[in-house]
Formats: C-alpha cells, structure tokens, sequence
C-alpha cells in the first residue's frame, strides 16, 4: 500500500449545496480541497480518533471525529473503496474504520443527542438524521416545542427553512425546564450573531468599496460588524475565505479585500468581497478592550494591547490574528510601469487586474478572483478600439469567460512572461511568438513589428475579400477613377442582378460599395480643390444592351443561401446578413467551395464569349457613364 490515497469528485455537503473537491489521505494528515472555493480543510493524522462508513444518498460516505470536536463528512465514495480505506487507516491512523447502520424506517419519534457540533436524531440505536449546529441561524422556544432556523444558501435550489422538535415534559427532574435545556445546546454550538459585550476594538468611518459607503467596522471576538449610516452588515469570521493587500497603482494607497462565502446580502445583491481602501500616510494608535494576559493567551504574540502604525496595517494585522488565514499579497510581477499590477476594464468599468502567486484578482467593480488551478485557458486578444491595446481574456474550466479589455500594449510582453512562467495554458501562442524577438521594442511602433495576430487578421480580411469581389477581372483598376473625366464607370454597390458597366478596351471588376463612395468622394473633393474643373454638364448614354458580368463564387453561394439564413435567424438586419454570410462561407470546406467555384467559372466563361459576340457585333461603342445599381433587400 502507498503512503497516500487520493479521490477525485468527492462532495462535502454546506448549508444545503453539494460542493466536489479532491480528497487525500496521508501518513501525517487527511487533506480536502474544495473545487468551487478552493478552501482546503486539514486534518493532523493525531487527531483522528472516530471513522464512521456509511452507506448515503451519494453512494457511501467517511464521518471523521477528532479530538478536539470537529466532525468531518465527506461522501461519493464507492463500495469498492472500503477495503483499502479501512486497510490504510489501521496501518496509519490506528483507528477502526467502523460501519454505520442509518435508519430508513421514516418515524418521526425518536432520541435528540447532542454530540459536538452535531444534533443527532436516533430511531432504535440507528441516526435518521444528523443536523450541524453550525448551520442553525436562531432558536426560538415554545411550550413544549423548539423551533431551528437555518442559514440560507444561494446556490441551493430548495432549502430548509425550520426544524420543529416537540420535546416531552420531564418527570425526573422537575427543576430544570427540558426545552430550555435543549435550547440552550443548540444555542451553545449554532452560528447565531448576538452583538453581546464589547467590540475588541473599532475602527471609524473607513472608506469601503463594497459595499459603498463609509462605515464603522466593530471587531468582535466571532464575526465582524459593519455598521453605516444606511445599513449594517455582521460577517461570522467562518465565512472568511482569502484576505489581500493589494498596492494601488498610484502607490499612495492599499486595498484590503476580504474574500466571503457564502456571501453578504442586500436585498438581491450580493456581496462576495468586502473591498476597503485606505491612504498609506493615515496613521493610527489601537488600544484592544481586552487586559495584556487575554491578548497574550488569545492572540500567542500575534497583537499586542496597545499598537501604533498605518491604518491599513493595524486593520490588517487584526483581522488575521482573529480569522486566522493568511494575507495574500502580489509576487514577483511587475509590470511596464513598475507596478505589481495592470490598468484594464472589466464589463463597464475601469479597474486594476492583479497577478498573484496562485491567481488572478481584479479590484475592484465587480471584483473577479481567479485561482490557476480553476483555469483552463488564457487568450492575447487585439483590442477591438484601437491597436495600442489587447485584450486579456481567460477561460475556466467550468466554461465562464472573462475578458479584461483595454490593457496597454507596453504590458503585453510582461504579462506573457508571467503566464507562460506559471504555465497556463495560452491559446494563440503564435501571437507571441511573431513578437517575441521584437518584445523590447514593442511600445515604440505599432507599423514596424511583426505581430501573428495581426497576419492572423490579414488571412481572415483575404477570405472575406473572397465574398465581396469577382473573382475573375478584366484588368480594370479603381485607381484610375477621375470623377471629371467621362471615359470612367464606376460600380459604387454590387448585386447579382446589377447592370456592370463595360469598356471597350478593359474589362470591368466589382468593388465593395462602401469602399467605392468613400474613395468616389474623396478624389471629386481632392479634383475640385486642386483643378477647379467644373464638371461636365452632358453625359453620354451608357450602353445597356451588353451581357451583364458574371457573378462571383461567392455571391452564387450568397443568393442560395440568404433565404436561408433569413429564416434560421429570424428578424436579422441587411448588414447581420452580410457578416452572418461571410462567416457561413469562411467555414465551408474545400469541396464545398469548389461546386460553387466552378459554377463561377463556366458563368465567366459563357460572359466572355458573349461579350466577344457583343463586340464582333459593333456593340459597345457608346462611352459609359456613371450609375448606380442597386442593392437587392433581402
């Protein structure tokens, strides 16, 4: 047997809601990591002195008890897995993997017993079913009667609202009231805020993000009580995730940010993060209400009764002797500027992204933390205003997208570094790679410097190009186009029904109409200004009686397809049926491209033979005109 046993989508039940994670159990501790939050609950392999299997809704499960009252449920197992479980705890827990009966019978009558955190209902010897102190939210007495409330999880879709115990009189002991005794148990392990004594210390009118607004923050020995001039909001320390200390960019001052699950609410808001800000030059001198010998058996060193220093480090310094975690701070990352992290926006608003050591934390509307471990890719985006920015895009692996825009391009080359060095998965690495030789002159040129993107983005325009254009031209350049002059025709739109004009020397060739008026515009601006011609008052009659050019392999495609696409997308404009198309026929295969290429080439071969006819004839020998086809509405 090896020295561990690990197990992939292992759940552990909180407040009503199945959470997987990753359970292992070593020679020195028993390790749960949760997928959803990331938390991790370690168990010292000394501790250990109950180990229950039991058969539950999800397969089998493992209750483990400790010494010092913590009880553990995890469950997924299956049948096949006890054997070697048990094997592995006897030969490096010393404790007996025990089977445990549960009852199935549905009564309702039954023994109430408190063991630890939990409320145990026994039917005959066997538990019906085991409620956690910690979830119960009040506890409310009646005659004969106790009434549990719970905390609520949002991410359940059915909760439990109340449990209601009917709990006989006593005949025993007639002294004490059996339902305030049974009260009092719940009470002494449920996760019930009562704002009873003094706060350990308070600090006044701190600026909060998130929620806005300015309050007063009373630190209590269990929770943590945010009290504004609007609302109040009280935070158990047991829903404490992740704390942070975060740098400004502008490096006059420091974000606090306290990471909650399950979350602060407000109505139908809720607030995952609490996000202060604090300026580096405020400094403040802390007394804790409590004497030095309570400070010194609490805290062990970790705070003192009297401290003096910057508000942000003594707001710090509190919150993690009293919640007990660590404070995340940014690593090695710097970026172009300096700074330990990067301007960007998120959805609407502009904030500030921050590489860590594990993740990812962006401050600070709407706050984003992203841990490596739940990434399954980043992407380097152009950015779609302007070329001097790209986008940071990064994909979970519970499919969620998030894009962090704007971000300037001298941070491109750090921010690359950074992933490649922490080795995530990058989808377009050949974005990096046509940059990586110019990496140190990125920031001075946006003309000069091979970028994959951007050939990337040529190779689409050349297929798209495809679609707009004939395929077939007669030698005809648009260069050549002199609004004053008479021997020029100009095709300002294209359809597959318009009348092309024809040269007697020059074929024709279609152009893209928006492309066509612009540069129309510009030369009759550039022609007037310059030559002050005065434009000819007679135009010659075009000659209409010519074969009409061929259509294009692409607009074929594009007249049997646009019914189509009509009726699968049902309300699309005339410009979302163009990019709709181009995107269609960009995506066809190499096959189905040549039926509709050939096509386009036995109709120019038909055109230029009727158009030699034409011409043998003595037909167009009429000058040619400006005109304007029109676009057929789809």
């Amino acid at each position: 047997m090896g020295d561990t046993l690990e197990f992939n989508e292992i759940y552990q039940e909180v407040k009503g809601s199945w959470n997987d994670g990753r359970l292992r159990f070593s020679k020195q501790n028993v390790v749960y990591k949760s997928s959803k939050t990331g938390k991790v609950d370690s168990i010292p392999a000394g501790e250990l002195n109950l180990a229950q299997w039991r058969r539950v809704c999800l397969g089998h499960g493992i209750k483990l008890g400790t010494s010092t009252g913590h009880i553990y449920k995890y469950d997924g197992f299956r049948d096949t897995d006890f054997e070697k479980i048990s094997d592995f705890f006897k030969a490096n827990y010393k404790v007996e993997l025990t089977e445990k009966d549960m009852c199935v019978k549905g009564w309702n009558w039954g023994t109430a017993k408190f063991s630890g955190p939990l409320l145990m209902f026994d039917v005959n010897d066997n538990t019906a079913f085991e409620v956690p102190l910690s979830n119960v939210s009040q506890c409310a007495t009646g005659k004969n009667e106790v009434t549990l409330e719970f905390h609520q999880n949002d991410d359940t879709e059915v909760s439990l609202m109340e449990v209601r115990f009917y709990v006989p009189p006593s005949q025993s002991d007639e002294r004490q009231d059996p339902v305030e005794a049974f009260a009092q148990n719940v009470l002494s392990k449920a996760d019930v805020i009562q704002a009873t004594g003094d706060a350990v210390c308070i600090f006044k009118e701190l600026q909060c993000l998130t929620p806005r607004g300015r309050y007063d923050i009373r630190i209590y020995p269990t929770f943590l009580h945010l009290h504004g001039k609007t609302f109040d909001y009280k935070i158990p320390y047991t829903t404490v995730l992740r704390l942070f200390l975060l740098p400004h960019k502008d490096q006059r001052q420091m974000f606090f940010v306290i990471s909650l699950d399950p979350p602060i609410k407000q109505g139908q808001t809720r607030y995952h993060f609490l996000i202060l800000l604090f300026s580096k030059e405020e400094n403040i001198s802390l007394t804790l209400n409590m004497s030095e010998d309570d400070v010194e058996r609490r805290f062990e060193g970790k705070l003192s009764k009297n401290m003096s220093g910057s508000l942000y480090e003594m707001v710090s310094r509190v919150m993690k002797a009293l919640v007990n975690r660590k404070i995340t701070v940014p690593g090695n990352f710097q970026g172009h500027s300096g700074a330990q992290c990067i301007t960007c926006s998120y959805k609407a608003s502009s904030g500030l992204l921050y590489p860590l050591e594990r993740g990812f934390i962006y401050v600070h509307k709407p706050p984003v933390h992203l841990r490596f471990e739940e990434i399954s890719c980043v992407n380097f985006a152009r950015g779609t205003t302007t070329t001097r920015s790209f986008d940071f895009e990064i994909e979970t692996k519970q499919g969620n997208q998030y894009t962090f825009s704007s971000i300037e391009r001298e941070e491109y080359g750090k921010l690359f570094d950074f992933v490649n060095a922490k080795k995530l998965n990058i989808k377009n690495r050949g974005f990096k790679e046509g940059m990586k030789g110019n990496i140190d002159e990125y920031s001075d040129s946006d003309d000069d410097q091979h970028d994959a993107y951007l050939e990337r983005m040529k190779a689409e325009g050349k297929i798209r190009e495809e679609g707009n254009d004939s395929d077939e031209s007669d030698g005809e350049s648009d260069e050549s186009f002199n609004p004053g002059e008479e021997d020029d025709d100009i095709a300002e739109e294209y359809d597959s029904n318009a009348s092309a004009s024809d040269s007697s020397d020059e074929g024709d060739e279609s152009e893209d109409e928006s492309a066509k008026k612009k540069k129309a515009k510009k030369a009759k601006v550039v022609k007037e200004k310059k030559e002050r011609k005065p434009r000819k008052e007679k135009k010659k009659q075009k000659d209409t009686s010519g074969p009409k050019r061929p259509m294009s392999a692409y607009m074929l495609w594009l007249n049997s397809s646009r019914e189509r696409i009509k009726s699968e997308n049902p309300g699309i404009s005339i410009t979302e049926i163009s990019k709709k198309a181009g995107e269609m026929w960009r995506q066809l295969g190499k096959d189905e491209k040549e039926e509709w290429e050939t096509k386009a080439g036995e109709a120019k071969r038909q055109y230029d033979k009727a158009k030699q006819e034409y011409k043998e004839g003595g037909g167009g020998s009429a000058s040619k005109v400006l005109h304007k086809s029109t676009f057929p509405l789809p």
